[in-house]
């Protein structure tokens, strides 16, 4: 990690955070498998009939599926790259009101991590932090050339929200989150605004979408979709043919994005959820970093990521599930979300 990212002296969490693995609790753990080993090319280990997990590099777990009714995102855990830094973050947490615990012996085996500890975060996702993962020396089983994770993590999660500025205030509170950019678009005949928050030198870990002039979540997941990057563009290609080819749901075709300029397409996991599979996004280095202009991009791609199937999208079925999820009140933590966000638009 280049010094310009550690952690800054005024107790900044900036640049010592990156997204370690996602927890996923599901009944389909048999099309899971088939989903991660042969569509899209992870390594995968079943570790009992009632867990999953899938590798992407030398660590233990970057995704861990539990069997579970639920058929969602659960968790979103967050390495930590020092003491001081996880430490930092934990008072964070428990001076602003919020319990968190610390995960059992056999929830951090599950993970491959130590020093886990688990308290509420947005939509109901938990946020899990920890110092180290586990990592293990045997090859990896898969038809991906590799993935690119490091010191930026594995990804990013993507959130549709009643109160995305309520998600951005949560992250810069517990992680000094830094703005990269909005997307203003317009999905279905909803107006989106979509922010993207970084927390190193990825572009975004974590993207949120509000629906303009409307306080509705048209989304039955937690996530919206999350997002693990190939090494290869021909990994990416030859991905989105075996889903296609394999029967699995294509959301959007290949396509480029406006702002972080990562060519992608995006695919529906065995949840329902989307998996979008990407490659070659801008790495925000210190010289960009320190240039950096939030800027709003008319429209989510240069070129591509058009609609597969159209039934994915059906207004009807979107409008039913925003009437269902207005029933219910969107899961937000008060005490983390309350940050001052002076001169970011709503």
């Amino acid at each position: 990690m280049s010094d310009f990212f550690r952690p800054n002296t005024d107790g900044s969490a900036f640049g010592a955070v990156q997204l370690g693995y996602l927890v996923v609790e599901s009944q389909r753990l048999r099309t899971w498998q088939r989903f991660g080993a042969d569509a899209i090319g992870l390594h995968v280990d079943e570790l009992t009939n009632d867990a999953l997990r899938f590798r992407l590099d030398e660590h233990e777990c970057r995704f861990l599926i539990q069997r579970g009714a639920a058929e969602d995102l659960m968790a979103i855990g967050w390495q930590v790259t020092d003491h001081d830094t996880f430490d930092r973050i934990v008072r964070r947490v428990t001076e602003r009101g919020v319990p968190i615990h610390e995960g059992t012996p056999e929830e951090a085996a599950l993970r491959g991590v130590q020093r886990l500890w688990r308290f509420a975060g947005p939509k109901g996702i938990v946020q899990e932090i920890f110092t180290t993962a586990h990592t293990t020396p045997r090859p990896l089983h898969m038809i991906t050339s590799g993935f690119v994770t490091g010191a930026a993590g594995m990804g990013h999660v993507a959130i549709t929200s009643r109160d995305p500025r309520g998600i951005h205030g949560y992250y810069n509170t517990v992680f000094d989150s830094r703005l990269s950019d909005y997307i203003d678009e317009n999905i279905s005949g909803l107006a989106l605004k979509i922010r993207f928050l970084r927390v190193n030198e990825r572009h975004h870990s974590i993207a949120v979408a509000g629906i303009r002039h409307l306080t509705i979540d048209p989304i039955r997941t937690k996530a919206q979709h999350v997002n693990i990057q190939v090494a290869d563009l021909e990994d990416m290609i030859a991905a989105y043919q075996r889903v296609r080819e394999l029967g699995f749901d294509m959301a959007w075709s290949i396509g480029q994005h406006t702002n972080d300029r990562e060519l992608s397409f995006y695919c529906v996991t065995p949840s329902g959820f989307e998996l979008e599979v990407g490659w070659d996004p801008i790495v925000v280095t210190p010289e960009l970093e320190e240039a950096w202009q939030v800027v709003t991009y008319q429209g989510i791609s240069v070129w591509g990521h058009n609609t597969v199937d159209p039934g994915i999208f059906d207004k009807l079925g979107q409008l039913r599930q925003a009437v269902m999820n207005a029933r219910r009140p969107e899961i937000t933590v008060p005490g983390l979300s309350t940050t001052s966000l002076q001169g970011v638009s709503s």
